[in-house]
């Protein structure tokens, strides 16, 4: 009985320091931290409404051509934007913060923008935080849907997609109004 108690303790011993010595804890590359962990329980999903304004004329612009050429076709135009986030329609409406960031015509045959852009908030609960988003508009479209690759302030960590719908066009001068609904899973 004595030996076999030996042996259990002996090959336990074995397995112990096998196992310490194949998954070293200095040097490792990746590993889960509890507070990670409770944050995944704290994750709520937020919904935003919102109108940008996209103002190329008059002025004071609010985007401007930064790259391009003269050909009609728009292709590598490229435009810096610094536009007001309202909370409705009319360019009056409260401002709630700016959109911030360039888009560019990158598609030959079609009308479909390169958006990186940030949502900087300047009201309410969200003062101070950002969204960001990166990715295909294609401006055609009645509902372009866009990626959110991340946030700060109260949206870090944000995932999510946001949703434009051009409500105003005016084709002499490009000047638009875009409504945006957006979906952000945040801590």
């Amino acid at each position: 009985m004595a030996s076999l108690l030996k042996n259990t303790f002996t090959i336990t011993f074995y397995f112990i320091l096998l196992s310490s010595l194949s998954n070293p804890s200095h040097g490792v590359f990746s590993e889960e931290l509890s507070e990670a962990i409770s944050m995944k329980r704290m994750e709520k999903t937020t919904r935003l409404h919102f109108f940008f304004h996209d103002i190329h004329s008059g002025k004071t612009p609010s985007a401007i051509k930064i790259a391009g050429t003269s050909d009609p076709g728009f292709f590598g135009d490229t435009y810096m934007m610094d536009n007001a986030l309202t909370e409705g329609q009319d360019a009056s409406s409260k401002v709630v913060g700016k959109a911030q960031g360039m888009y560019a015509f990158a598609a030959q045959k079609e009308l479909s923008l390169l958006m990186v852009l940030n949502y900087e908030f300047t009201q309410g609960d969200f003062n101070g935080s950002s969204i960001s988003v990166l990715g295909r508009n294609p401006v055609m479209m009645d509902v372009r849907e866009m990626p959110i690759v991340g946030g700060s302030g109260r949206f870090r960590y944000a995932t999510g997609y946001a949703l434009a719908h051009t409500v105003w066009f005016d084709s002499k001068t490009g000047d638009a109004i875009v409504e945006y609904n957006v979906y952000v899973k945040h801590y």
